[in-house]
């Protein structure tokens, strides 16, 4: 069989049963050695439709995207598209046949345009095979506006300039280069701003009606009952049930995503006492403005604002990764050393930050080398790390967090999303630390683990651990925050007490035009 024949796998005899458009996968199971990810699933994702595909974190949601994807070979069981067998054996094949995913965690090569990275792969070629940039730019700019992004990105931005929203918006146009058949979308908005999730479902609802199989994957039960057709839901590596989107609620989803009632998710008790432990005054960097911020001993402080807000940026300057230009900020009364981040940790301020993957985490290396590195100094004897010692810790903290994995020594890339968030919140947890600093700590995260996490922070809290919590879900902000300050431009626009916090005054915080005023006649 030659070469070129192999790249696009011939379609096969439709099987018995299988639908007649869009993709089918049947009878699958996958095995990692001993571990059985998926076991005898069977669902389609017709054409013409948004299929939900939900399922907490290691409920096979993954395996099964990249088994459809090609870049899983199942263990048993076929890929079915529009009733013939494809069975891709790579991406080129998936792609090749018309099966396209955007992974939630965009590939974008840092040093070629825009343009280059949309159509990586498939380059327009001149003369003497060199790159054709006048058709190049001709293409890009056309997929620009007929897709409405001419406002958000250019053909020349190079990759390492863009944001995460501009990154997920190439791999979204990367994927609709082509002839598209099914598109999968994993946490396609984890990035975007409301204005930009807008545009995208529009965009989707456009592909729908096209005929495209869509499959989409999200925790955001707003977004699943806003765009879904259909829901397949995935729990423990098996499908438990395939609804209508309109005939389940968000209530009875829950349950059956988890097999348990998750209503009492946000219980906690205000423990906050009376001693500020982090004092932030006048704070001005190149990002923001005049920020007032206290945190005291054993609360939950949300820090809650749009995309663009400066909440984050106000976090990394806390933490001394960018500078602090004018203000003061202190821990327990003594002056926070700016721009230095080892003092920071040191002095007892650390920050799970939003990227857990990009800027938290080691992925190749193991649990305890991930755990353990921010407390070696206290392993050491001499100059050598007390195996033993850490293995202990480790080993703790990990059953402390309910981290679900085989082994400390399992890499951390294998981990799922809110297990891997587990394992940052170890490490921090192992320094004792007096403040944390949680930016979108349950991003990407299933509605279990979620809860989990809520309950490591309301733990937190009750050791007297001052806590800031950043986060673009409403619903997490309001359930967990004894307090709540919002930011707009760089600025504290307001602060809303738990008794007063609404959806609709911090929406209305966040979105005031008049600053100055808003402030000075909403803060309590």
């Amino acid at each position: 069989m030659s070469r070129a024949h192999r790249s696009t796998p011939s379609p096969r005899p439709p099987a018995p049963g299988s639908s007649t458009t869009g993709a089918r996968v049947e009878g699958i199971t996958k095995r990692f050695g001993t571990v059985q990810a998926l076991s005898d699933v069977t669902v389609e994702f017709p054409s013409g439709k948004v299929t939900a595909l939900m399922g907490e974190n290691g409920a096979g949601k993954s395996t099964l995207l990249r088994i459809l994807t090609g870049d899983h070979r199942p263990t048993e069981g076929h890929v079915l598209l529009d009733g013939q067998r494809v069975d891709p054996r790579s991406p080129a094949e998936a792609r090749a046949v018309g099966i396209r995913i955007i992974p939630q965690e965009p590939e974008i090569i840092p040093h070629v345009s825009v343009a280059e990275n949309i159509y990586a792969g498939s380059l327009p070629r001149a003369a003497g095979r060199r790159l054709d940039r006048t058709e190049l730019r001709r293409r890009v700019t056309e997929d620009l506006e007929r897709l409405g992004f001419t406002d958000v990105l250019t053909p020349d931005l190079l990759g390492s300039q863009l944001t995460p929203a501009q990154r997920q918006l190439v791999e979204i146009m990367r994927a609709l280069t082509g002839e598209a058949r099914v598109i999968a979308f994993d946490e396609p908005t984890s990035s975007l701003s409301e204005h930009e999730v807008d545009r995208l479902f529009a965009l989707i609802e456009r592909l729908r009606d096209q005929g495209i199989a869509i499959v989409y994957v999200s925790h955001r039960m707003q977004e699943i009952f806003r765009l879904a057709d259909r829901i397949a839901v995935l729990r423990d590596g098996t499908l438990v049930t395939v609804e209508q989107a309109n005939r389940i609620s968000e209530d009875a989803l829950v349950r059956v995503m988890v097999g348990r009632d998750l209503s009492t998710m946000f219980t906690r008790h205000t423990v906050a006492t009376d001693r500020t432990v982090l004092d932030v005054r006048n704070v001005t960097t190149d990002h923001v403005r005049g920020v007032d911020l206290r945190v005291r001993a054993g609360e939950v402080v949300g820090l809650a604002g749009l995309i663009g807000a400066g909440r984050s940026e106000l976090a990394l300057a806390l933490a001394g990764d960018l500078p602090i230009r004018g203000g003061s900020v202190t821990l327990e009364g003594r002056p926070l050393p700016s721009g230095n981040p080892g003092a920071v940790i040191r002095a007892g301020l650390v920050l799970a930050p939003e990227e857990r993957k990009a800027q938290a985490l080691f992925l190749h290396r193991s649990i305890r080398d991930n755990t353990s590195i921010a407390v070696l100094e206290r392993l050491r004897r001499f100059r050598f790390v007390r195996r033993g010692a850490e293995h202990a810790l480790v080993q703790e903290y990990t059953t402390r967090l309910r981290v679900r994995t085989p082994s400390i020594e399992h890499e951390v890339r294998k981990l799922s999303g809110g297990n891997q968030q587990k394992v940052v919140l170890a490490r921090w947890l192992a320094r004792r630390p007096k403040v944390l600093i949680l930016d979108e700590p349950t991003r990407g995260i299933d509605v279990g683990a979620k809860a989990e996490i809520y309950q490591i922070i309301a733990g937190l809290a009750e050791e007297g651990v001052a806590v800031l919590v950043i986060s673009s879900e409403l619903p997490e902000i309001l359930g967990l925050s004894d307090r709540i300050v919002v930011m707009q431009n760089g600025r504290v626009t307001g602060e809303l007490g738990r008794e007063d916090a609404t959806e609709e005054a911090v929406l209305q915080l966040a979105m005031a035009d008049d600053i100055s005023t808003t402030a000075s006649g909403a803060t309590s």
